[in-house]
């Protein structure tokens, strides 16, 4: 598992095998320190460790963060069949990055398909799992909501310029935490790279594929996600979030004893934690850990 230095960009960058082979890739901020709890970071379906880099740089002050690409995306090779990007093998996949790091005490940051991901490791690894914050996901999307998100992620899509891959950005995913142009331009950089001269999605548009199946064949998720009951859990919700409806996002706090609720006003799917207010109210429930 060799790794490049940390250097000012305040991680150090791992490579690993997966249990078929796949080649992984994962940061870590912090590191060679004797700490009680690491940060797992998990992002969207087709996002990357690069979402986390600002809120893990200011974590890893206090904590270790790994913050990990799945397979299919970012800088983790593409499996040679769709098959290979099931759930289970993303789960799987984290397992061992925790296995090969060392880390037996976790906080889970999930974001949309992360947060799924995160309940999921409260079921298979629950003594390692002490709590768990989960940005704009829950056990009941809203109707048509995922439809939108796997028509994205789905298709491979080209741009001649960076002003176009924004304009896509802006028009596809309106309520995107972005309220500059400059903010803009840094979600579009973690989500295209460049390629021949243009810039294409930064994932394999195959990882969408086993999605629809499992959305039909898995049922009601209340039950994973009834695994955190016991777990402290920070629960975010974008106030115009089109995948966490305001019922089921009342309906969690109401199962699950140990969630606090928050309402992020004036964004969508997803908030952006890395935000100076939600930074400081993550630590303090860090701090409650």
């Amino acid at each position: 598992m060799p790794a490049e230095t940390l250097g000012d960009r305040g991680f150090s960058e791992h490579f690993l095998s997966a249990r078929d082979g796949l080649k992984l890739y994962f940061r870590l901020y912090g590191g060679g320190r004797r700490v009680p709890i690491t940060i797992l970071c998990l992002p969207g379906l087709s996002r990357n460790s690069k979402d986390f880099h600002d809120f893990a740089r200011h974590m890893s002050g206090r904590f270790d963060v790994l913050c990990p690409d799945y397979r299919g995306v970012g800088r983790s090779a593409y499996a040679p069949t769709w098959r290979a990007y099931s759930p289970q093998a993303c789960l799987d996949d984290l397992r061992q990055v925790l296995a090969a790091t060392n880390r037996h005490r976790i906080v889970t940051v999930g974001t949309s398909f992360g947060g799924v991901l995160a309940a999921a490791l409260a079921v298979a690894l629950p003594g390692a799992v002490a709590g768990a914050v989960l940005n704009d996901i829950g056990p009941g999307a809203s109707p048509g909501a995922l439809d939108h998100v796997l028509a994205h992620v789905g298709k491979r899509r080209t741009f001649a310029s960076w002003e176009a891959a924004v304009g896509y950005l802006k028009s596809t995913f309106p309520g995107m935490p972005a309220g500059s142009e400059e903010r803009w331009r840094r979600i579009a950089a973690n989500t295209f790279r460049e390629e021949d001269g243009c810039l294409t999605t930064d994932w394999d548009p195959a990882i969408a594929k086993p999605l629809p199946r499992l959305l039909r064949d898995s049922g009601d998720l209340w039950p994973l996600f009834r695994s955190l009951k016991k777990k402290r859990v920070l629960a975010l919700r974008g106030a115009h979030s089109e995948v966490l409806g305001p019922a089921t996002f009342d309906r969690m706090a109401n199962e699950l004893p140990r969630l606090e609720p928050i309402t992020v006003p004036g964004v969508g799917h997803a908030p952006d934690m890395a935000e100076p207010p939600l930074l400081d109210l993550i630590e303090r429930f860090l701090d409650g850990i």
